[in-house]
């Protein structure tokens, strides 16, 4: 290694680590200093002649000797920096790293551990074109998979050798992490166990070479053959007496005595290379893993509700350990249900179901840790997601009581490490307490809540004396505060001391009813008579599985909660909610409707007489309500017997006026077809002409339309481009449009859909409209026509909006626009019709049509018309 890239390796760690000043240290014959950072030549000599003293050099052959690294404290008279000396020695050469600082956590000492062993079997003074096993050219010193690579290429090399690979040591598996003309073999795992080979190398810690033809050709492990060759090598990597990889290469000729020797000193020699680069990984994913801690707890802590933690947790963990396969599943105070938190294409899903349920994969167990390295069906292990081969399941325990499970699956075999086993454990144990937090703060706001429940049911209750009054009231009150599906309250009779029911609240309380006289007069035993009867209130969450409970006619209930109303030690009734489902209630519930039954006794047993005025002013108050009711029924019926007197009038207006213009109109028609017979196709005059006797045809249904207006006739309706509508109309009313100052503005949705409509009534919508619009703009402005294709309430729409720039409809007048002979141009001559025809004409055609105004603005009048399915 060059003495610039030791000296920058120093610079870096000292930066990284918080120390103070760094140097190398050989010894031969007497210390040598090798390369140095933050040490002048003065303090050099200086140094040189503190670790000459006799203690300071026993401690260094010390460490030296048993290759451990150490620290002691720096003398004052020292004159060097720093509060501690510490230490680092080569496991393979007689070189040390000391090291002063203030103080350096074990994490900084880690780190110069490995800056110590990073430099094992190499001159630190080699030429600049001997291979290197770290990258200080990219500022990542011992990035493992160069490393890896780098051995491989030399050691293959070395051999000369165009095949093979080195793999990395885990548990009983070696990890393929590089490979040289390998098919498919990268990060491949090769059972131990499974192969004698192997575990002999395991066992003996010694190289092996086979040749094909012997007994142990058989034991090869074949992965990342092309074709047979005649020598298999394979060369263990191990530091002290530990087995921390394998090299396995092959080749089509022998290989030399020496030449083997030469290989095995080699693999020796990189060892620590590939040790040193591995523990920096491991370093490097620790720091990681707290880095994934830190964000644990600033972002997961925030979190207030289980979605949200979840929401978070999943996106932290996928991002530790790579996987989309993540299942949270955390258990029901009560213990028979649970929450089932997965993730489906990026949506985290949450399931809730009994603890019960076969269909759903059992996470929990009996609550211990789960490490699966290959899923099998012998392995025990039901994966939550499909084509899952190992899985890792932490508990999430708080105060020793189980919370839940956190589960992490791959599709990759062994995809978890005792890394990842414990990072998963430290983010369980904080998620538990976490969740468990959460739950207590849910729980204290939920009883606040209920407690706040209570007391409107109490007070609505609280002074009347008639008991089924109180009842009714309270089972009513009950069912909606508590959104329970049936509530019933029933008291003893104080005659024969049977059950009655007086009370009865809730979604199924129509379907009970016809239940009670069942219920009253052969009812003698099940739930509510048997808390009646011992004074013991009773919480059953599958009445499947009680003996006591007997089922109401037409009501299937799979959950009951019943409690006793007491006076004293004298049981009065009781309070008994059901529900459809199973584990409907909580301990918390059975609580609060305790508390609700000790004050509705006494609101029962001491009754005032003083809140009777309540009870008739309330009933006072639903009369008046109802009275106010009936005068507006009556005023809208006599409002509608008027307009339907008006509608009359118009309709006998409109036979008249039909008589009187339909001579003319005829006349005009006829004779205008008659010029249009004898006219040549190219007259100039012709296109007016028809002009003339499309609106001659047009004011004759006009005139049919306002007949139609009492009374309904049959319209001609026909697939028609909309757009074309429009600008006949427009062409029609162009020059009035002009001489009142008004610009016309069109914006016409080009490709919209024909549909089907009476032409005639849609240029008479139109020209309501725009007629409308001139009265709007006395003095001239804008006039904004547009078509387009909408979408509303689930269909697909052609509207048609005429927006202009007028005085606008002030807002007690807009919902009356519509209405038969309601206008505001009295004065002007309005007859209040124009609107109403137009709505008419909409509405027949399947259509809507919405006004919108600003006084002073102007308005905007949109018509919306159906397109037809095809």
């Amino acid at each position: 290694m060059q003495r610039n890239q030791v000296d920058i390796q120093l610079k870096e760690t000292c930066q990284l680590t918080g120390a103070i000043w760094a140097i190398w240290l050989e010894h031969s014959n007497d210390w040598e200093i090798l390369a140095a950072y933050k040490l002048k030549a003065q303090v050099r000599s200086t140094l040189m002649q503190y670790i000459k003293m006799a203690v300071i050099e026993g401690w260094l052959n010390g460490a030296l000797t048993g290759k451990r690294s150490r620290s002691r404290s720096i003398s004052q008279s020292s004159g060097l920096s720093g509060a501690k000396l510490y230490v680092f020695p080569d496991q393979m050469t007689q070189r040390v790293i000391l090291v002063g600082a203030d103080e350096l956590s074990d994490v900084a000492q880690r780190f110069w551990r490995v800056v110590a062993m990073g430099n094992s079997n190499r001159s630190l003074l080699e030429p600049p074109n001997v291979p290197l096993l770290s990258l200080p050219d990219l500022g990542i010193p011992y990035f493992l998979p160069e490393v890896l690579n780098r051995v491989l290429e030399l050691v293959l090399q070395t051999a000369a050798s165009k095949s093979g690979w080195l793999a990395i040591r885990a548990g009983d598996f070696f990890e393929i992490k590089a490979h040289q003309n390998c098919e498919k073999v990268a990060e491949e795992r090769i059972s131990i166990d499974a192969n004698p080979l192997l575990r002999e190398i395991v066992k003996t810690r010694q190289a092996r070479l086979v040749a094909r033809g012997e007994i142990e050709w058989a034991m090869v492990p074949r992965t990342g053959f092309k074709k047979s060759p005649k020598i298999w090598a394979g060369l263990p990597l191990i530091i002290g007496q530990r087995l921390i990889g394998l090299i396995a290469f092959w080749r089509d000729f022998q290989i030399l005595p020496e030449e083997w020797s030469g290989l095995q000193q080699l693999a020796r020699r990189v060892a620590p290379s590939v040790e040193a680069s591995i523990t920096f990984s491991d370093l490097t994913a620790h720091l990681g893993r707290m880095a994934l801690l830190n964000d644990f707890a600033v972002t997961i802590t925030s979190a207030l509700e289980p979605e949200q933690i979840a929401q978070r947790m999943f996106a932290l963990l996928q991002r530790a350990f790579g996987t989309e396969r993540i299942t949270m599943v955390v258990l029901a105070p009560d213990g028979n249900s649970q929450q089932n938190y997965t993730n489906h294409d990026g949506i985290i899903v949450l399931q809730t179901k009994s603890i019960d349920d076969e269909a759903v994969p059992n996470l929990i167990g009996n609550g211990e840790f789960q490490k699966v390295d290959l899923i099998t069906p012998e392995s025990g292990y039901l994966p939550v997601y499909s084509g899952s081969r190992s899985a890792l399941v932490i508990p999430m325990k708080y105060r020793r009581q189980l919370i839940g499970m956190l589960g992490l699956e791959s599709a990759a075999d062994g995809a978890f490490t005792v890394y990842d086993e414990h990072l998963l454990i430290v983010i369980a144990s904080h998620l538990a307490g976490l969740l468990e937090n959460g739950r207590l703060r849910r729980e204290a706001e939920s009883r606040a809540r209920n407690l706040k429940l209570i007391h409107e049911v109490i007070e609505q209750v609280i002074g009347l004396t008639d008991l089924r009054e109180v009842s009714q009231i309270a089972a009513e009150l009950l069912a909606r505060n508590f959104a329970y599906e049936l509530a019933v309250i029933a008291l003893f009779n104080s005659a024969d001391r049977n059950m009655t029911v007086v009370g009865i609240g809730g979604n199924a309380a129509d379907l009970v009813q016809q239940g009670l006289s069942y219920m009253d007069e052969t009812r003698k035993d099940g739930i509510v008579l048997r808390v009646a009867i011992t004074g013991e209130n009773m919480l059953v969450n599958d009445v499947s599985l009680s003996p006591f409970y007997r089922p109401i006619p037409n009501w299937d209930a799979r959950s009951e909660m019943c409690v006793a109303l007491k006076d004293g030690d004298q049981t009065i009734g009781v309070i008994d909610v059901e529900s459809q489902r199973k584990n409907a209630f909580s301990q918390n519930d059975l609580i609060v409707l305790e508390s609700l039954a000790g004050i509705l006794s006494s609101v029962m047993t001491s009754a005032g007489q003083y809140q009777k005025l309540q009870a008739i002013v309330d009933q006072l108050r639903a009369a008046r309500e109802e009275l106010q009711e009936r005068n507006i029924a009556q005023r809208m019926a006599e409002s509608r017997l008027v307009q339907a007197a008006k509608l009359a009038a118009v309709g006998e207006m409109a036979a008249g006026i039909a008589h009187e213009l339909n001579n003319p109109l005829t006349t005009v028609s006829g004779f205008t077809e008659l010029v249009l017979e004898e006219l040549p196709d190219g007259s100039g005059v012709r296109n007016d002409l028809e002009l003339v006797l499309r609106e001659t045809q047009r004011a004759r249904s006009v005139v049919r339309r306002l007949l139609d207006f009492a009374r309904q006739s049959e319209s001609a309706r026909v697939r028609s481009d909309i757009n074309e509508i429009l600008l006949d109309v427009l062409t029609l009313v162009n020059h009035l449009l002009r001489t009142s100052g008004i610009q016309a503005v069109t914006e016409l949705c080009e490709g919209l859909p024909w549909i089907s409509v009476d032409r005639n009534q849609m240029k008479q919508v139109i020209l309501n409209l725009i007629h409308n619009a001139l009265h709007a703009m006395p003095t001239g402005g804008e006039l904004h026509m547009k078509t387009e294709r909408r979408f509303r309430d689930g269909r697909d729409w052609l509207t048609i909006s005429l927006k202009d720039t007028g005085t606008g409809i002030a807002p007690e007048n807009l919902e009356r626009v519509f209405e038969p002979f309601f206008t505001t141009r009295s004065k002007d001559g309005g007859t209040g019709l124009g609107l109403s025809v137009t709505y008419g004409i909409v509405t027949d055609h399947g259509g809507l049509i919405d006004v919108d105004s600003q006084v002073g603005k102007g308005s905007v009048f949109t018509v919306w018309l159906p397109v037809e399915v095809e």
